[in-house]
């Protein structure tokens, strides 16, 4: 070693001994209350309060869920949708967005004291061995599940379990009032993201989608290609009240409509670095008319996707303005069994705009969105839909589209009436589906001789169902202060009461189909399509004269 370097010697070693000193503090060796090196961080502030609590405060102190509160109230700060997922949570949570769980495969009701099934999932476990509609569920192995009013969480959990694994039911069919035993093996049920999807006419398939998780992309696939089987040329996308999911999976699905090389959107973080999307030559459905729908609570992927066909002028968006979330989250794990999503980007349309809405008043505030639009009139009126002239972009065929605040729909369609929209409510909670499992709990066998087609083709409600429905309204002290004119939405009602019989009866299917006769939004999608028949009508005319 050169001798003129020796006089550095002792300054890089009492460096180096000063480097790991200060990192064997970071790493909590030894911590002590006096350090060498003390930075005074949040992090070291927090960890040290809970420790005091934990081992000094007076009483005994869950701080688990003092962790719990400070994680909640730290990200609270951030914006409405870096959220803390607890570990209690985190199952349940990954189940949803993976799309599938183990268990019994059976929807049920807690129908008075008992599990009451409402319907089997097809070609699942329960379903392969017989169980049916209306059958009671007493006994799962040796817990008893009858005679008191169980949450619907330890239910579920006392019939979930690991898969090939079996639980021993004993069950009450009341139709032939017996009893019996079955042993069903646990197995993986689909969580279906993909609700339903039919031809709503000669040509034209519709598809809903409720929400965008791992399996969506693969059910959506397995949809369209069944519905071009059945002579789909043109798609009607419904994504109403989808909130979200898996921006990877939004991406998928829009390149399906897009042509090769096509931005789909692009995100940017706070380092101003931005990553792109474009659509590939995979898309299976390009060139073809499509409809996507969205409404106030059409949110993330949702409006990713309407974003994408509307910049690239592909497609008609139809409905109301969407929600307004133009904030990316990663998943992040906390190492106890908890996790994090917190907004690491923002995302921007095809064009450049950011949808999202201004969350500086709080997140009370940021989520008041369908009471304030109600108030301003433009779920009533496109006209009443507030634009700022910064936010105007345009698209390369030259339509004018607007960031700051959720997609803004190519073909507007207005909410219903206060009354419709309390049926809609009533339906949407569970309370026409109640009535009519309590309708078919005791006339089950007056529907046995229906077929799927049958029934959606040809069964009408009668006027005695419907006065039993309004008796049963009026029976609910909730329901009866609502006041509702029951004759003049009669049609809606018997519309929904069918659509609910043909879910429990049958498929989701039937029922999509079915409640797609009275929707608006459907029938808005039809009058737009209408005016290629009407061309080929008078093209058809012209060359007869």
């Amino acid at each position: 070693m050169n001798k003129k370097y020796n006089y550095l010697w002792p300054a890089i070693i009492g460096t180096a001994v000063a480097i790991g000193i200060f990192i064997g503090g970071k790493l909590h060796f030894n911590d002590s209350p006096e350090k060498l090196f003390t930075t005074n961080s949040k992090k070291d502030k927090l960890n040290r309060l809970i420790d005091y609590i934990d081992f000094e405060y007076v009483d005994e102190i869950d701080t688990d869920s003092i962790v719990d509160v400070t994680v909640n109230n730290i990200l609270n700060k951030l914006d409405p949708h870096s959220v803390y997922i607890p570990k209690r949570e985190m199952k349940e949570v990954s189940e949803n967005m993976k799309g599938d769980f183990v268990g019994i495969g059976v929807n049920f009701y807690m129908y008075k004291d008992t599990i009451s099934v409402i319907r089997t999932v097809e070609n699942g476990p329960s379903s392969r061995k017989g169980i049916k509609a209306g059958d009671r569920i007493l006994v799962a192995d040796t817990d008893t599940l009858y005679g008191r009013k169980l949450p619907n969480d330890t239910i579920v959990n006392r019939l979930k379990g690991k898969e090939g694994t079996k639980v021993k039911l004993k069950v009450y069919r009341k139709s032939e009032d017996r009893f019996f035993t079955v042993d069903i093996k646990r197995g993986v049920v689909p969580i279906r993201s993909v609700e339903a999807y039919y031809m709503m006419t000669q040509d034209m398939g519709y598809i809903k989608v409720n929400r965008f998780a791992e399996s969506t992309f693969s059910e959506f696939k397995n949809a369209l290609t069944e519905l071009r089987k059945q002579g789909a040329k043109k798609l009607t996308l419904d994504l109403r009240d989808n909130p979200g999911g898996y921006l990877g999976i939004a991406e998928k699905m829009a390149d399906e409509f897009l042509e090769d090389g096509k931005l789909i959107l692009f995100t940017k973080n706070k380092k101003g670095k931005i990553d792109k999307a474009f659509a590939t030559d995979k898309g299976s459905f390009e060139d073809k008319p499509v409809y996507v729908l969205i409404n106030e609570r059409s949110a993330s992927a949702s409006e990713i996707i309407a974003g994408a066909l509307q910049d690239n002028d592909i497609g008609t968006i139809v409905g109301r303005r969407s929600f307004g979330k133009g904030l990316v989250q990663r998943e992040m794990e906390l190492g106890d069994g908890s996790a994090v999503r917190l907004t690491v980007s923002r995302y921007y349309t095809p064009t450049g705009r950011s949808i999202q809405k201004t969350y500086s008043n709080g997140n009370k505030d940021y989520y008041q969105t369908f009471t304030d639009r109600y108030h301003t009139g433009e779920l009533v009126s496109v006209d009443s839909i507030k634009v700022a002239d910064s936010l105007k972009f345009t698209t390369p065929k030259g339509k004018v589209v607007y960031g700051g605040g959720g997609i803004i729909p190519d073909a507007f369609v207005p909410i219903g009436n206060n009354e419709e929209e309390t049926v809609k409510t009533l339906e949407s909670i569970g309370f026409i589906s109640y009535y009519v499992f309590e309708h078919l709990d005791k006339n089950r066998l007056q529907y046995k001789d229906y077929t799927q087609s049958e029934f959606v083709d040809n069964f009408r409600v009668d006027d005695i169902l419907f006065e039993d429905f309004i008796n049963y309204c009026e029976r609910s002290p909730e329901v009866r202060r609502l006041q509702l004119k029951y004759y003049d939405l009669e049609d809606k009602i018997k519309l929904y009461l069918k659509a609910s019989l043909a879910e429990q009866l049958f498929s989701k299917n039937s029922y999509a189909k079915i409640k797609g006769e009275g929707d608006d939004m459907l029938n808005r999608v039809l009058e737009l399509d209408a005016p290629t028949l009407y061309q080929k009508e008078a093209d058809s005319i012209e060359a007869i004269n």
